[in-house]
C-alpha cells in the first residue's frame, strides 16, 4: 500500500477521533493530559502525587484554583477508553503510603479519569474531566520512524552504535553483523539472534552508569504481549547506499518486519493515543545523565530534540480545533529535585532549559506555550543544615534504599545527611568540551553520587487515609497546565 494512501487513512480516523472528543466535550469539557518521560524519570510517581493532592486538597499554595478553595472536590470516574488499561492508582498509592517504596515503572499505556467540580473566579459551578494518559517516554522516540524507510532507519542506528559513548556497548551486535549479508537467505535463526543481540545493546546503553537515552525502537526494551513477534524481531544491517532488498533476503525480511512495527505498534500509538493530547508534562531526570558525563547528557538532548519534533503543538484556533488537537501546552520537568539542596533548584531548571533550548524554539514558533520546573512529586527528604568541624553546611536527609553504599552501609530504615554538592550557576560549563566536565560521579568529580531515598512517612487522618504528600512545585506544574481550565 502507498505510504501516501496510508497517511491519508491515518488523518481520516484521527479528524474522525478529533470529532468524537469534541462531541464529547459539550457534554462534559475535558482536557487530556499527557504524562511521559524516559526511564527512570518518576511517570507512575509523578501521576500519583497529581491524583492524591488533587483528591485529597494538598497544600499548593501556587495552584491558585485549589489556594483559593474554589475546588468542591476531585473524585475518579470511568476512564472514557474501554480498550485502554486503567492507571492503577490505589496499587501505586499502597506502594507509596503503606510500603514505603517506589511504584514499578510505566512499562505500558494506561489511562484515568478525574472529575473535578470547581467555582470559576466569576462565580458559579462547573465541572472538568481531566483525562491523564500516561505513557513511557521510549514511546515517543519511535514516532520519528514513521518518516523513515528500513534504509534510513539501519544508517541512523548504527551511526549511534558505533559513535565512541556506545561501541563497547554493541561490540558483540555489531561483531555479528559483520559477518552476516544482507542479500544472503532469509533465515529465521540470523533474524532472532540479530534482535537479541541488538535488544541486549540497547538495555546495555540504559543502565545507570551510561544513562543514555535515543535508544528507539522503544518497544524493544518493554515489548509486552508482543514479545517473540515478528514485528519485533529486526535489527538494523549494515547497507551499501541505494542497496535494494532482494526478494526472499535477510534485507527484504527486516525491512518487512520494520514497516510491520511501524503499522501495528507506532502509527495506533500515534492515531489513537498521542495526537489526541491537549496537554503533555514531559518528566526528565538529569541527574542521572549529569552523573553519567557529557555523552550521556548530548545524548540526552538530542532524545529531548526528537521528542519535541513529534509534538503537534500550536494554539486551536475554532475551526481546526473541530478537526484536529493541537497540544497548547507543554512542561519539561527535571525530576528528583528533593536529591539537591534548594540552591541548586535553580541551576538545575537553568541546565533543563539549555536541554530543550531547539525544541523550545520550534514549539514557541508554532504558538504553544511552553515552561521548565524542577520539582518532586513526591519529596523524600528535608533539608538541614549539619556541622562538620567548625562548619555548618547544608544537607540534605532522608532514608536511603537499602543496600546502597556511601560513607556508611545503609539499611533502609536509618536517616543520613548526605552533602549532595552544587550544580553550576552557568549551565555552558557542562556542555562546552573545552572545559572538561567529565560528569558529577566521575572519580575525581567530588562525591556527587545521589543516593536512592526512600518514599517520606506520610501522616494519616483520623479515618487512617493518607494525607496529601510532601512535595516540591508539584503545584507550580498544576497551575501551569491545569490553571487557566479553573478559572
Amino acid at each position: 500500500m502507498p505510504s501516501w494512501y496510508e497517511e491519508l487513512i491515518d488523518e481520516a480516523r484521527l479528524t474522525a477521533l478529533t470529532l468524537l472528543d469534541r462531541a464529547e466535550e459539550l457534554a462534559n469539557p475535558t482536557l487530556r493530559l499527557g504524562i511521559t518521560g524516559l526511564s527512570r524519570s518518576g511517570k507512575t510517581v509523578f501521576t500519583t502525587a497529581l491524583v492524591h493532592a488533587l483528591a485529597r486538597g494538598g497544600r499548593l499554595p501556587v495552584f491558585r484554583a485549589m489556594h483559593e478553595g474554589r475546588i468542591a472536590s476531585a473524585r475518579l470516574e470511568p476512564q472514557p477508553d474501554d480498550d485502554v488499561p486503567r492507571f492503577n492508582y490505589e496499587g501505586h498509592l499502597a506502594t507509596l503510603v503503606d510500603e514505603r517504596r517506589w511504584p514499578d515503572s510505566t512499562r505500558r499505556i494506561s489511562e484515568l479519569r478525574l472529575a473535578i467540580d470547581y467555582a470559576p473566579a466569576r462565580g458559579g459551578r462547573r465541572s472538568l474531566m481531566l483525562d491523564i494518559v500516561d505513557y513511557p517516554g521510549e514511546w515517543l522516540l519511535d514516532l520519528p520512524l514513521l518518516d523513515q524507510d528500513f534504509a534510513t532507519f539501519a544508517a541512523n542506528s548504527l551511526s549511534l552504535a558505533r559513535a565512541p559513548a556506545r561501541r563497547h556497548l554493541a561490540g558483540l551486535f555489531l561483531g555479528r553483523l559483520e559477518s552476516l549479508d544482507p542479500d544472503a537467505p532469509a533465515d529465521e535463526a540470523h533474524a532472532r539472534e540479530l534482535a537479541a543481540l541488538f535488544t541486549d545493546y540497547l538495555a546495555a546503553c540504559r543502565a545507570e552508569t551510561v544513562s543514555m537515552s535515543l535508544l528507539p525502537p522503544g518497544r524493544f526494551l518493554m515489548p509486552g504481549d508482543l514479545e517473540g513477534s515478528p514485528a519485533l524481531t529486526f535489527a538494523p544491517l549494515d547497507l551499501s547506499p541505494g542497496q535494494e532488498a532482494k526478494p526472499g533476503s535477510l534485507h527484504a525480511m527486516m525491512r518487512r518486519r520494520f514497516e510491520a512495527y511501524k503499522d501495528n505498534v507506532v502509527r495506533p500509538f500515534f492515531r489513537d493515543h498521542f495526537a489526541r493530547l491537549d496537554r503533555q508534562i514531559v518528566l526528565i531526570d538529569v541527574l542521572s545523565a549529569l552523573n553519567a558525563g557529557p555523552a550521556a547528557l548530548a545524548d540526552l538532548e538530542a532524545a529531548l530534540d526528537g521528542i519535541l519534533a513529534a509534538f503537534r503543538v500550536g494554539r486551536n484556533s475554532w475551526f481546526s480545533a473541530l478537526f484536529r488537537h493541537r497540544i497548547g501546552k507543554v512542561l519539561f520537568a527535571a525530576t528528583k529535585a528533593d536529591h539537591l539542596h534548594h540552591t541548586s533548584h535553580d541551576p538545575l531548571e537553568a541546565i533543563l532549559r539549555r536541554l530543550v533550548e531547539r525544541a523550545l524554539g520550534r514549539a514557541e514558533g508554532a504558538g504553544a506555550e511552553i515552561d521548565v520546573v524542577a520539582l518532586a512529586a513526591v519529596r523524600a527528604t528535608r533539608e538541614a543544615m549539619v556541622k562538620r568541624g567548625r562548619a555548618h553546611l547544608p544537607a540534605i536527609v532522608g532514608v536511603p534504599e537499602a543496600g546502597q553504599h556511601g560513607a556508611d552501609d545503609f539499611d533502609g530504615l536509618a536517616e543520613a545527611a548526605v552533602f549532595p554538592g552544587d550544580l553550576p550557576e552557568n549551565p555552558s560549563a557542562l556542555f562546552d568540551p573545552s572545559l572538561g566536565f567529565k560528569g558529577l560521579a566521575d572519580a575525581q568529580g567530588g562525591d556527587f553520587r545521589f543516593l536512592r531515598f526512600r518514599p517520606p512517612l506520610v501522616t494519616r487522618n483520623a479515618d487512617g487515609d493518607a494525607l496529601p504528600m510532601p512535595h516540591i512545585r508539584l503545584d507550580r506544574a498544576l497551575e501551569f497546565l491545569l490553571g487557566d481550565r479553573l478559572k
